[in-house]
């Protein structure tokens, strides 16, 4: 299953933005992007409680290295590489403190807490929850930007097979993909110029002899997906990928409406 991306649970859960039809009914259904939505409403609750209080003093200074340690201990875990390991809050020469340098995830919210600031959150109030949600950052783990002295990256999978996508039925011809079975058991998916659909995107298998099918997994609002394949799926008899349009009813069977199609070759 294709999880959230965690940029858009912070945006969500800070209220920026609201959840579409198909990203509620991914949180519904994945216990791991609904816990760490979860994290994530309850640190911006901790910010939304301090509003009106703009007029207090500034926090003193052991505030500060208190919430730059914890963010430190959060980014020492031993599940982050080395390279999320930058400092945190460092000393300026004119005695201000530089933003946080954790991550993309962490400059998006300290982005999200300017935009609360504009509408009346006090300064300490957005610190606090910058801070807070930058240390549960680290502890759900971003992706990490690979240094020089990192260990090299893993070598691309082998594509086991492979099946180009065509327009299928009524949909325009301009609608395009690509699905390709990597060795580890996955089916990585592309896809362009799907037409617009009211529901979702799901992914299937057909047998083209017997005409049965299961699914793999639903397509998210991206072009690429990365969907785990049934262990020991019989490729040769279950040689179709099709991309259907399907609707939030409840009915767990193919629509009837395949948007892309494709014959698996090894």
């Amino acid at each position: 299953m294709q999880h959230l991306d965690h940029d858009r649970l912070v945006f969500l859960a800070l209220g920026e933005s609201e959840a579409d039809n198909g990203e509620s009914t991914h949180l519904d259904t994945c216990a791991h992007c609904r816990a760490e939505m979860e994290t994530l409403q309850q640190v911006a609750g901790l910010g939304a409680e301090t509003q009106g209080l703009a007029d207090l003093p500034d926090p003193p200074e052991h505030i500060w290295q208190g919430i730059a340690a914890e963010i430190r201990a959060a980014e020492a875990l031993p599940s982050l590489t080395d390279s999320r390991r930058q400092q945190v809050l460092p000393e300026q020469p004119n005695g201000t403190t530089a933003e946080p340098t954790t991550g993309t995830a962490v400059t998006r919210l300290d982005s999200a807490g300017r935009s609360r600031r504009g509408r009346g959150w006090s300064r300490w109030a957005s610190v606090a929850v910058t801070a807070a949600a930058a240390a549960a950052v680290g502890v759900v783990g971003t992706a990490s930007v690979l240094r020089s002295d990192d260990p090299a990256p893993a070598p691309p999978q082998a594509v086991v097979a492979r099946a180009p996508l065509a327009a299928y039925g009524s949909t325009p011809p301009a609608a395009t993909g690509d699905a390709r079975v990597l060795q580890d058991g996955q089916l990585h998916l592309h896809v362009a110029n799907l037409p617009s659909v009211p529901g979702y995107y799901e992914v299937w298998l057909i047998n083209p002899t017997t005409m049965e099918m299961f699914s793999v997994g639903t397509l998210g609002g991206g072009s690429d997906a990365l969907l785990p394949l049934p262990p020991n799926v019989d490729l040769k008899s279950y040689s179709v990928v099709d991309v259907s349009a399907e609707q939030y009813d409840n009915n767990t069977r193919h629509s009837g409406d395949s948007l892309l199609r494709g014959a698996l070759t090894g």
